[in-house]
């Protein structure tokens, strides 16, 4: 029913678009026969409506790329800091800051699901849920490891430093009879929630975290209520993790919906952010750069999405 949902807006929005652009048309050339389009008023209004226009076409002709078997998924996210130290860390903070505005804007639905302060600054890793239509398909394309390269805030010296950060994506199992756990293969553990929190977060063993033997697949929830809420958090990490290890070992799979596994350090990065000594946001996989990054850093990635799916797409394959 979801899907018959989903396919009668999408033929609604391209029978609008198509009677949108007729009518513009025939605005257009009633103007030009009356000899109103010279009007500065009326240039400008046309101007706005076929931007308009042009953003909601590109949007569709996005959703046409959208060909993966997860893509309709909802993801568990994972951002670990990695070469850089403090710089590192709050590089992390910086990408979950951007990641966020990016599914504010797309009127996604985030939860944080386990979160570790770094030392100084920052985040040491941060797990969340980002529910909403088409995530995986979206936000499969920032797989990898992350590069920043700016004057340190961190240092007396103000030198110029570059750090990583790791972006993992996982697409959440709906069907949980597609991943089946034996209790008796869970080792659970509780543990005191750490940070800011509810009343008494810091005083009851509330936090979470469960280890599948077998796979030695670990998954921990410590920013719900209650001890059982963050176990079914636990347990649907986990299952989100076991999924992919199973579609990992599918071969062919593989590259579609992971791509290669980076590490947080050099030669490994996906795309670079560069704040000194020019400003620049490249992605090294497509080639595609702008040159605007605090609006990339406000969760302006969609043109990096965009070029990255039409190049990975089945259809262009």
């Amino acid at each position: 029913m979801k899907k018959l949902e989903q396919s009668k807006e999408d033929i609604e929005s391209v029978a609008n678009l198509e009677k949108e652009i007729s009518d513009l048309d025939e605005l257009v050339e009633l103007s030009e026969e009356e000899k109103n389009l010279k009007s500065p008023t009326a240039k400008l209004s046309f101007t706005v409506e076929l931007a308009d226009l042009k953003k909601r076409f590109a949007e569709l002709e996005l959703k046409t790329l959208f060909d993966g078997k997860y893509d309709a998924s909802d993801v568990i996210m994972t951002i670990r800091s990695g070469a850089g130290g403090t710089d590192a860390q709050d590089w992390a903070e910086m990408l979950l800051r951007m990641y966020l505005r990016w599914a504010e804007n797309k009127k996604f639905k985030t939860k944080i699901l386990d979160k570790s302060a770094g030392s100084e600054a920052g985040i040491k890793n941060v797990t969340l849920e980002i529910s909403g239509e088409l995530a995986y398909g979206y936000l499969r394309s920032e797989i990898g490891s992350h590069r920043l390269v700016r004057l340190s805030p961190f240092n007396s010296d103000n030198l110029r430093q570059t750090s990583f950060a790791v972006v993992e994506i996982l697409p959440i199992v709906k069907n949980e009879t597609e991943i089946e756990i034996e209790e008796s293969d869970l080792r659970i553990d509780t543990f005191r929630s750490s940070g800011a929190g509810g009343q008494s977060v810091n005083t009851t063993d509330s936090a979470v975290r469960i280890t599948h033997l077998p796979s030695n697949l670990v998954a921990t929830c410590q920013n719900e209520r209650s001890q059982l809420q963050n176990k079914e958090t636990a347990l649907k990490i986990l299952r989100a993790k076991l999924q992919q290890q199973k579609i990992e070992e599918a071969k062919k799979e593989e590259a579609e919906l992971r791509g290669e596994r980076s590490s947080a350090e050099w030669g490994s990065q996906i795309r670079s952010y560069v704040l000194h000594p020019y400003k620049m946001v490249k992605d090294h996989r497509t080639k595609y750069e702008e040159n605007n990054v605090e609006k990339v850093l406000e969760g302006n990635i969609d043109n990096f999405i965009w070029s990255f799916l039409k190049i990975n797409s089945t259809k262009n394959s």
